[in-house]
């Protein structure tokens, strides 16, 4: 993890920003805000790096607990004796969304700059969210979804997020993208904004950003920028059985989204279950009528077609794989192999997205349960 460390710190900002916001009166208060659970491994090196990053208008680093049971609370009251701008709060309630809202309810920074504690921080990366957020003039800003891999498992789904099957063309999926999108990663707002419009919505257990996002937009007209300047890495799931408890979570969240945004939510959190939906019907048409429908030959041609498009991607994303995704101990897994991963996960994130949510669909429709 050290390696890890030290190669994202490391890495300087190779393209945009040329000149950061300026050390004086003009610079806006910053709260950062971080909901963990079990975070040990991490959370330490997340609040230090934030406070050695050298930002002089940073007041606080709020950190909203759910209820850990490793040494998670013990450190950060540690790092709090020797900077009282560490605070924690307790977060009953477990959920991301229920922990940024009392972090913003309390945040005291012009600014709130949500980060997650497990993920890896370039060394500017707050000085880049404010340049970029005050010059777009945007009110959420953030970088690409950027991953880091140490099994095959993680390589995988690192390569599979970038190809379309994976994400529906996302523009925040897109390490090079600069511009306006309907959300972004984490995210960095203006704190009066997100009290102005109530914060996230309690109702959505994941998929909170998008829907928070969609609000944004719907209050404010186009508001969310993404940025290359902004440089974060995640780590995904190790296992395939996470990946698919993860994207039902997804679909779930969606189809919240979609319910509470009818007209703004993007159709790409709609194309799982259509498409699958369509595939089913279109195989039970076929297997239970005395119509040959050849559905034999279209899943191969489907599958095949899964497996064209993960070996673009892994060719395609060779270089970015070999530079910044790749930091197993091991030596890098053979191209096949990452090919076959990254098939894998694509398939998972379908059907697990479609069965959450079609989960949710029927909860809403025949429990009359119209929340999570």
């Amino acid at each position: 993890m050290l390696e890890v460390e030290s190669q994202i710190l490391s890495e300087k900002n190779q393209g945009a920003i040329t000149e950061t916001i300026d050390t004086n009166s003009s610079q806006p208060t910053v709260t950062i805000g971080i909901p963990v659970l079990n975070e040990e491994e991490h959370i330490e090196r997340v609040v230090s790096g934030f406070l050695d990053a050298g930002y002089p208008k940073l007041v606080e680093i709020l950190i909203a607990d759910g209820g850990s049971k490793d040494r998670t609370r013990e450190i950060v009251a540690e790092l709090s004796k020797k900077d009282a701008r560490v605070k924690l709060i307790d977060n009953p309630d477990k959920y991301q969304s229920y922990a940024l809202n009392k972090m913003i309810d309390v945040a005291e920074g012009e600014v709130f700059l949500r980060a997650d504690g497990h993920c890896y921080y370039q060394d500017d990366y707050i000085q880049n969210c404010l340049s970029v957020l005050i010059s777009s003039g945007a009110r959420n800003v953030g970088g690409a979804q950027r991953y880091k891999a140490s099994n095959l498992v993680q390589a995988g789904i690192a390569l599979a997020v970038k190809s379309f099957l994976g994400n529906g063309g996302a523009k925040y999926m897109q390490e090079n993208y600069e511009g306006y999108a309907d959300t972004v990663f984490l995210g960095c707002f203006w704190t009066k904004d997100l009290k102005e419009i109530g914060g996230f919505n309690t109702e959505n257990i994941t998929n909170q950003d998008s829907e928070l996002n969609l609000r944004l937009i719907e209050h404010f007209g186009e508001s969310i920028y993404v940025s290359p300047t902004i440089k974060s890495w995640y780590f995904p799931r190790d296992s395939f059985g996470k990946l698919f408890k993860q994207y039902f979570r997804y679909g779930r969240g969606r189809y919240l989204t979609k319910s509470l945004h009818p007209k703004n939510s993007p159709i790409r959190g709609l194309m799982p279950f259509v498409s699958i939906l369509i595939l089913l019907v279109y195989l039970i048409t076929d297997l239970f009528t005395e119509m040959n429908l050849h559905s034999v030959e279209v899943f191969v041609v489907l599958s095949a077609l899964v497996l064209i498009e993960s070996i673009r991607i892994t060719v395609s994303k060779t270089s970015i794989y070999k530079d910044e995704i790749w930091v197993g101990n091991s030596s890098t897994p053979i191209i096949i192999s990452r090919v076959l991963s990254s098939s894998v996960s694509i398939v998972i994130m379908q059907i697990a997205h479609f069965s959450g949510f079609l989960f949710q669909f029927v909860k809403r429709v025949f429990v009359r349960k119209k929340v999570w």
